[in-house]
């Protein structure tokens, strides 16, 4: 079926919600209706053939008392589902009151089997049934679906066709729902470049077999679905065949049903059992596939939303055990990767990262969407620098591609992708690639909310050559992984008090009471708080000082000062390292500066505004003068004028 006609039943289904709620529903929550008797429509015409034989096999199950009857049911049924009720949705047409019509619709839908139990559960479709009864709609709503003007039934429209028309009208209601659509539904444009972005790079290492693809933010599912369609594409293009099994996890039941749904009108019942979801599945806090591991995964998880409850659910910030969020690394067999409880979209990616094959050629590929908010929050060793660093120490990250402003539909704050892999091809290794894509875009001619712009195919095209070729360019730039690492360095100097005595270490309640009450003087001398062993050798930049007391020499380390304390953010290729720097940067303007290195702190991020900043050049004087000159003549007699006409 060609798109037209696909684009005319979409059109016709959306001209029931016009025809049958208008005045029963605002616009907003036509969708709290149609998408679930979509579903039920598809499911009822998919059923039809083996209605009598799903009876049949019910009564036969009932009579031997069998208590699990779920397998047997789908065998009857031929289907991931089933209808145990003696109505269709034609049988109840005939209903002479609306009030019988109610009852054997509520009998109707509890014959389902539990998965699809669980979908009208999650959209809440229930609760919709007595308004529609009471309004008198309910029957008209019935009849609108059985138009002998459309047939939903496979004979007339086939899964994949079925999957089209549902996906265009789940993203009609979203964009009518603009305000919170972009919480639960990627734009379309940044799926297509995101799934690119992680198959054109082992295109032809692709070989006949099966591959798992995950999201643990999965939405309405459209990143699984348009990954497992460009994976099938290019697959096809190198003239191998693979399986694809589709996984994913959503905590809002509205767009968890819509995905489930989505998978079971397309016949993918198994896929449709691999995605679960509603308020009881967070991923963060109730992982679904703990033992998964997978081929592929993207996402786009919630940005700038607090887990807070996962982290009260979890045992707290220094209760939790998790290990996809404390791992070892660098050394730390409890290296926390645990982000500020106010924002968990840096943990999605770390969750990913703990789902990667490990034992396959391929390995595992990932692209997340994240804000700029992932590039730098957290300072050195806190849980998204230490995410970073992971990442990068590891050498699983390939590049970060800056998206246009205004992509999405509900923020026009800039967004990023991550391209994270476990195989990288050996001339990307140690290297990270930063693309600035940015200025490619194609301007909407009306705004989806804040969306007014959108990726053409060519500028999808653009950033994947750009991402494929792997060079230098204006809108391309290449680090070493340790350009975006960091020491931070805390510099002391000594504590100065008029009057302490020089030639002797003072005890710890004798320096808390020397901070209270002592007068700081720069002009006295330093407070020792420690006399080294004889033997002990000097290194002033740590903090060890030779000195004479009693006129004998000796090594100390001074008490510091908390109120001229400074820290230091040191790039880890600085040439000569922390001692250099310090030498070259601060010695110079105090002398009796030291560092512990103890206290030292590795920390990652990344800018994009520092690598692809372009100054604008100042004005020439002589232009300034133009317009100083232009605007003078503009206002003459002006004043004039003012004053004269107030008189």
């Amino acid at each position: 079926m060609d798109s037209t006609q696909l684009s005319w039943i979409a059109n016709f289904l959306w001209g029931i919600a016009d025809d049958v709620l208008r005045d029963l529903y605002v616009r907003g929550k036509y969708r709290d209706v149609i998408l679930p008797m979509v579903v039920l429509r598809r499911l009822d015409a998919v059923l039809e053939p083996t209605k009598k034989a799903v009876l049949d096999m019910k009564v036969s199950l009932d009579k031997a008392k069998i208590a699990n009857q779920d397998a047997a049911l789908r065998q009857a049924a031929g289907q991931a589902f089933y209808n145990t009720s003696k109505f269709t949705l034609r049988d109840l047409k005939a209903r002479s009151t609306q009030q019988q019509l109610k009852a054997d619709f509520e009998a109707y839908l509890d014959g389902f089997s539990p998965n699809v139990q669980d979908i009208l559960e999650n959209f809440e479709f229930r609760n919709q049934i007595p308004k529609l009864s009471k309004a008198d709609a309910l029957g008209t709503l019935i009849e609108k679906f059985l138009s002998s003007q459309i047939d939903l039934s496979p004979a007339g429209l086939d899964n994949h066709g079925m999957g089209t028309v549902f996906e265009e009208l789940v993203r009609r209601f979203n964009e009518e729902n603009n305000e919170e659509a972009g919480e639960h539904w990627t734009p379309r444009d940044a799926v297509k470049l995101m799934a690119k972005l992680i198959f054109l790079p082992i295109a032809k290492q692709i070989e006949s077999g099966t591959y798992l693809l995950y999201d643990g933010a999965c939405g309405t599912g459209g990143m699984l679905t348009v990954a497992e369609e460009t994976l099938q594409d290019l697959a096809k293009s190198h003239k191998k065949e693979v399986a694809t099994h589709l996984y994913g996890q959503e905590i809002n039941a509205e767009t968890y049903a819509i995905c489930k749904a989505d998978l079971l009108v397309k016949g993918d019942g198994e896929a449709a059992d691999n995605i679960v979801g509603g308020p009881e599945h967070s991923t963060l806090s109730n992982d679904a596939f703990p033992s998964r591991d997978f081929d592929f995964m993207l996402s786009n998880p919630p940005y700038g939303k607090s887990w807070a409850t996962d982290q009260e659910r979890m045992g707290g910030k220094k209760g939790i055990k998790d290990p996809r969020f404390v791992i070892e690394h660098a050394g730390d067999p409890e290296y926390s990767l645990i982000t500020r409880s106010s924002d968990g979209q840096m943990l999605f990616l770390a969750n990913m990262i703990s789902k990667m094959k490990t034992a396959t050629k391929l390995g595992s590929r990932i692209a997340e969407v994240h804000n700029g908010s992932s590039l730098f929050t957290g300072d050195a060793g806190q849980g998204e620098s230490n995410i970073r660093r992971w990442i990068i120490e590891s050498d699983w990250l390939e590049s970060i591609i800056a998206l246009p402003l205004n992509m999405f539909y509900n923020t026009g704050i800039a967004t990023y992708i991550w391209v994270l892999t476990n195989r990288k091809p050996k001339h990307r290794r140690g290297k990270v690639q930063l693309i600035d894509a940015t200025t490619w875009f194609k301007p909407l001619r009306k705004n989806l909310g804040k969306k007014n712009c959108e990726l053409s195919e060519d500028d999808i095209t653009r950033i994947c050559d750009s991402f494929l070729k792997f060079e230098e360019t204006e809108q391309s730039k290449i680090f070493a992984n340790e350009a975006f690492g960091y020491w931070k360095v805390t510099v002391d100097r000594p504590l100065r008090i008029k009057g302490a005595d020089s030639d002797r270490a003072y005890a710890a309640k004798e320096l808390k009471a020397l901070k209270e009450t002592g007068q700081r003087d720069e002009s006295a001398p330093p407070v020792i708080r420690k006399v080294h062993k004889k033997g002990a050798a000097a290194d002033p930049l740590r903090g060890l000082v030779s000195v004479t007391i009693d006129g004998k020499p000796a090594v100390v380390e001074y008490e510091p000062d908390p109120e001229l304390r400074d820290t230091e953010q040191i790039p880890l290729l600085e040439p000569g390292g922390i001692d250099a720097f310090l030498e070259r940067e601060v010695l110079p303007h105090a002398q009796d500066a030291w560092y512990d290195p103890e206290s030292v702190k590795i920390g990652y991020e990344v800018s994009f505004t520092r690598y692809f900043y372009k100054p604008q050049p100042l004005r020439s004087l002589e232009a300034i003068r133009a317009d100083i000159v232009s605007l003078e003549k503009e206002t003459e007699g002006l004043l004039a004028e003012i004053i004269g006409g107030s008189k």
